[in-house]
């Protein structure tokens, strides 16, 4: 069974940096495209940076530059190393992982039917 567990979430003043971790089960292999999304309140939920199987990286507009997704695949961790936070950047994050054959990086952030999500971890910044 796949699993998705993130963690790394917190509190953080305007200009400071987190790192979220995704912990997935070995089901998920190379054949996997991941990807993170969030979801502020009141908002619908948005892609902001994207892996394909392939290791290109895809990021939001609004993200890039300051956001660096990565993945250890020997330990099965999804990273995103965020910094120069706003706080805009406020919201719940959620790491997804699906099949994804033939779709760009760019276009994985706009995938909403991921099969497997994560949980969530709570990212608030505040000035």
């Amino acid at each position: 069974q796949v699993q998705l567990v993130e963690s790394g979430g917190g509190s953080v003043d305007v200009g400071g940096s987190l790192t979220l971790s995704c912990v997935h089960s070995g089901s998920i292999d190379s054949r996997y495209s991941m990807a993170w999304f969030r979801q502020a309140q009141g908002k619908e939920r948005e892609g902001v940076a994207s892996i394909a199987s392939d290791g290109s990286t895809g990021y939001a507009d609004s993200v890039q530059g300051r956001f660096t997704i990565s993945k250890d695949n020997d330990k099965n961790i999804l990273y995103l190393q965020m910094s120069s936070l706003q706080s805009e950047d406020t919201a719940m994050y959620y790491c997804a992982a699906d099949i994804v054959p033939g779709v760009s990086a760019w276009a994985l952030l706009f995938v909403t039917d991921y099969t497997y999500w994560g949980q969530g971890t709570q990212v608030t910044v505040s000035s």
